[in-house]
């Protein structure tokens, strides 16, 4: 038994050294791509990578893990037939975050820089569809394996806020800037991550994509309202605390999450075997 219980941390053990090894190694080798980075940043399939690792080494369990990624083939199971405003809350989440970032530095700057799509090098449409496929490759190691797999242990709330945290501390090229613009940043991270976490709640199935399509519409909205790249302090602070304010709603929705139901963790604990 006790064996069975911390099988869950060389799970996750495994998989954050293969997303942090991986996405440093798919980095390197970025130049020799020629792909252009504003296209497609081969570092999001870091976690990609992880889900792969665990997938080998607990063939059994990965199954269990990925519950709810892809789209259902049956859509008559249980709780289908109940309205679920989630994956519509969620994508509007997203851009309302990006809104309020960019309207408040317009606000307290008097201007806001705005980046024409066609000046990016690439066609936008094909931007657009790398981006989301970049994202998938990043949600479903951390909303798709890593969060299902902590929130079995920590309820919710407290496994949004680690993965957050492990999230944000994964992008190490951000730590690079000044140390306001880290703290935007992994502020936003950790929000954002509640919101999908808590999002994933009521959502049954087509989570990978749902996840992904809330990264790429942030993504989207950085590179063209918020010039993410340029460091500035100001943008990435405003970032953080759009992102902690879109979160709050999201968190007095859902008050009867807060607690991990013991029965929860017993059938989830009962689930792992080697």
């Amino acid at each position: 038994m006790q064996t069975k219980k911390k099988a869950w941390k060389a799970e996750a053990g495994v998989f954050l050294a293969v997303a942090f090894v991986a996405a440093g190694a798919l980095g390197a080798a970025q130049g020799a791509t020629g792909i252009p980075t504003v296209v497609l940043q081969l570092t999001q399939f870091g976690p990609t990578l992880g889900v792969a690792a665990v997938a080998l080494l607990w063939p059994s369990r990965i199954r269990h893990r990925l519950v709810g990624t892809l789209p259902s083939r049956r859509p008559s199971e249980p709780g289908a037939h109940c309205p679920n405003p989630a994956p519509s809350l969620i994508l509007l989440t997203a851009p309302l975050i990006i809104a309020l970032t960019a309207g408040t530095y317009a606000w307290v700057e008097g201007t806001l820089p705005i980046t024409d799509p066609s000046t990016l090098g690439s066609p936008f449409a094909l931007i657009v569809v790398a981006q989301l496929i970049g994202a998938c490759g990043e949600e479903i190691g951390w909303r798709c394996l890593l969060q299902p797999l902590l929130r079995t242990r920590f309820g919710p709330l407290m496994s949004s806020i680690t993965v957050g945290v492990v999230w944000g501390l994964w992008h190490v090229q951000v730590f690079t800037h000044a140390p306001a613009y880290a703290a935007g940043f992994l502020l936003a991270t950790v929000a954002m991550s509640v919101v999908l976490g808590l999002s994933q709640e009521r959502t049954r199935t087509n989570r990978l994509l749902l996840a992904g399509g809330f990264h790429t519409l942030i993504n989207l909205g950085m590179l063209l309202f918020l010039n993410d790249e340029s460091g500035a302090d100001l943008s990435m602070m405003l970032f953080g605390l759009a992102a902690l304010l879109a979160m709050v709603p999201w968190v007095l929705r859902a008050p009867t999450i807060r607690i991990l139901p013991t029965a929860h963790r017993a059938r989830a604990d009962a689930g792992e075997h080697t």
